[in-house]
């Protein structure tokens, strides 16, 4: 019989580089009953599975002798002061050690020698100490190893001067690096403070109690005024206003909102008041659902990533073995001075360090899951972001899709349209068919007055019929009704045919109109040389009308869930697929990409790797530019860290770049990287 597994999720303080996450998680692997192991560099999350024989306090012992703290992430911390960090602090140590130097240098200049070393090996003590958690962690050599290494080495070469600096600077980009990861951070930080604490609950006797949003219930009672923020996810059962869904959807106008329609803890509600009722618990609000995904999303690691971790684990060991081939055969072999290529060695080993090449990947994906997570699309992970920046092919299904899901009457043949609907709409009055619907609401919107119906009598799916102001009123479809008129087409369209006393006098057209937004952002789509195909059961002229609608879309029409996924298989690969209903789940699991609507059911938005809180297909169309746009800057990354490296390499052998020159190579590619990846955060669509 299997232990019970618990996974547990900590927060990790001083986690500020890519490659710190995979030693951690490289510690943790080694505890007894640690099942799975991921580190979030992203979000600063631990996530890891215990069995009921390992003890949570175990994952802070296998950490911090590292130099990290963890703590459960339910336990309140505010993030420190960027002054109070361990490594500004050695930073300002390293700093006075130089001013103590160069002060005894001209009082005291024998002294200063000593100085000098001193400093340097007080400031890189802390460095040399992380690098032996490590090496014992079974981690291997690792930044701080080789900066110890070169420190050491240059001090041993009475270069203890440029030993110092090498040290100050490297911290210097420690502590820079932290604080653009920190910045990375800031969008989960700012998700946090949008959730509300407190709600306005009605109570059954009417009055109006403030609690706290945790014990709110599906089902219960709140009410929102004008300049609060709404604290659950709830549908409106009374009044209208205007809420600001920025923070949810990238929407920058106010949203209209009247009874029937929905609203998400977090927004704010600008005018108005609203009463409405709770739909999902605080822990399940559409808030609470991006702030999960973006903490763990970065912890999917994306091929790239998982690429150049493979390759960073073997760099690293040949850095070293070059730098000591470096010191030693040019001496050995061909009488170069011992001194200037064991200098020159130690240059090597600052400048191989990975860690801008490490970073460039995760960094990127951090920023643009970020991004994305304000715009109103939530993505399962790095892999699933890359994927949408490399899709060829992106397939759509019609009804709720490209639809907006519900049909409403688009002409009349026959009688004058406020003649017919009265008779119309009193048979349907009870009815809950879309189409029913379609009629009411044009009714109401027309204003025309709905008169009572006498014996009802319906055959679902084809008929009903009644008396209506004491005439027999019939309403069916064509093939109930025997066909339609001479002359008269669907066009694509769905047709009812109402017979008054037994004679046709009109047919009603209705249609379920594409989203506002469709043909615009399939064009978008497009322009980015991604293909787009309709997918659809329905029936072959309403499929081929709104291909035509949205500018002469290919498609497909009457397929079975299989006739789908043999059509997906046909296209270009990566292929991705959009969807909301049950029926779509297979396709969304099947396409390398699957794109679940905000209005989709439950299954269809596990099914996918993205899920977009509204739906609006723009939404889709901009966050396929931003993967494209993450792409490239990881690509540009990879090529900055690689390329400092490949000049400076040269440079160091033939003596012209000393130990701060290499250092400040290493430093400024990963500063670079840094601040190309954080440009992800303030993209916008063109």
């Amino acid at each position: 019989m299997n232990a019970p597994v618990r996974e547990l999720t900590f927060d990790v303080e001083g986690l500020d580089c890519a490659d710190c996450a995979v030693k951690i998680e490289k510690a943790v692997r080694k505890l007894p009953g640690a099942k799975e192991v991921v580190v979030a560099y992203g979000s600063g999350k631990l996530f890891v599975k215990l069995d009921a024989q390992a003890r949570p306090e175990a994952v802070a012992r296998a950490v911090e002798p590292l130099g990290y703290k963890v703590r459960p992430e339910r336990e309140p911390a505010g993030e420190a002061p960027w002054w109070q960090n361990p490594k500004v602090k050695m930073l300002g140590v390293s700093a006075g050690f130089i001013v103590l130097a160069l002060v005894s240098q001209l009082l005291w200049p024998a002294a200063a020698r000593w100085v000098w070393s001193a400093g340097a090996l007080v400031s890189v003590a802390p460095l040399a100490r992380k690098a032996w958690a490590v090496l014992k962690s079974g981690g291997g050599l690792d930044i701080n190893a080789l900066v110890s290494i070169a420190v050491v080495g240059a001090i041993l070469i009475d270069a203890a001067p440029e030993a110092l600096v090498v040290v100050f600077l490297f911290l210097i980009g420690e502590v820079l690096e932290g604080l653009a990861a920190s910045r990375a951070r800031g969008t989960l930080r700012e998700l946090a403070k949008l959730a509300p604490t407190k709600a306005r609950r009605l109570e059954a006797d009417g009055r109006v109690r403030e609690v706290p949003v945790e014990l709110l219930a599906v089902g219960e009672r709140v009410q929102v005024p004008a300049g609060e923020r709404i604290p659950a996810d709830a549908v409106v059962l009374e009044g209208a206003g205007a809420v600001d869904e920025s923070m949810l959807t990238g929407e920058s106008a106010p949203v209209p909102k009247r009874a029937g329609d929905p609203i998400y803890a977090g927004t704010v509600l600008l005018e108005g008041q609203l009463v409405a009722r709770v739909t999902a618990p605080v822990a399940d609000s559409a808030l609470a659902q991006i702030q999960k995904l973006v903490e763990r999303a970065d912890a999917m690691k994306s091929p790239t990533t998982r690429v150049i971790d493979r390759f960073a684990r073997y760099y690293t060991p040949l850095v070293v073995v070059a730098a000591a081939l470096a010191a030693t055969v040019p001496p050995l072999l061909f009488g170069q001075p011992f001194e200037v290529w064991i200098y020159r060695g130690l240059a090597l080993l600052l400048i191989g360090c990975p860690c801008a090449l490490v970073l460039s990947a995760p960094a990127a994906v951090t920023s643009a899951l970020a991004r994305s997570g304000r715009m109103g699309v939530l993505v399962k992970g790095g892999d699933v972001l890359e994927t949408a920046g490399r899709l060829r092919a992106l397939a759509f299904d019609k009804t709720g899709t490209l639809t907006e899901g519900r049909p409403r009457l688009v002409r009349v043949w026959g009688m004058d349209e406020r003649e017919v609907l009265p008779l119309v709409a009193a048979l349907e009055r009870s009815s809950a068919h879309p189409i029913a619907e379609a009629v009411l609401a044009r009714a109401e919107e027309l204003e025309v007055p709905v008169p009572e119906a006498e014996d009802l009598d319906a055959l679902p799916g084809a008929w009903v019929k009644g008396r209506v102001a004491g005439r027999e009123v019939w309403v069916g479809s064509p093939a109930a009704a025997g066909g339609l008129p001479a002359g008269v087409s669907e066009n694509g369209e769905t047709a009812s045919v109402v017979k008054l006393d037994g004679r046709t006098v009109a047919v009603l057209f209705f249609e379920d109109a594409p989203r506002p937004e469709a043909a615009e952002a399939l064009e978008r789509v497009r322009a980015l040389g991604i293909e787009t195909v309709i997918l659809s059961g329905d029936r072959e002229p309403a499929v081929r009308r709104l291909a035509e609608q949205l500018g002469g879309v290919r498609y497909h029409a009457e397929l079975r869930p299989e006739d789908k996924l043999e059509a997906l298989a046909e296209l270009p690969h990566p292929v991705g697929m959009v969807g909301d209903g049950v029926n779509d789940a297979p396709t969304l699991a099947a396409a390398d990409l699957g794109v679940a609507m905000g209005s989709g059911t439950q299954v269809a938005l596990e099914a996918a790797g993205v899920a977009l809180v509204e739906p609006n297909l723009l939404r889709l169309a901009h966050f396929l530019n931003l993967a494209r746009a993450a792409l490239g800057n990881i690509y540009t990354n990879v090529a900055v860290a690689l390329g400092l490296k490949a000049v400076f390499l040269v440079t160091t052998l033939l003596g012209y770049t000393g130990l701060w020159l290499a250092v400040m190579a290493d430093t400024g590619a990963t500063l670079l990287v840094t601040a190309n990846a954080l440009r992800l955060l303030a993209w916008r669509p063109r």
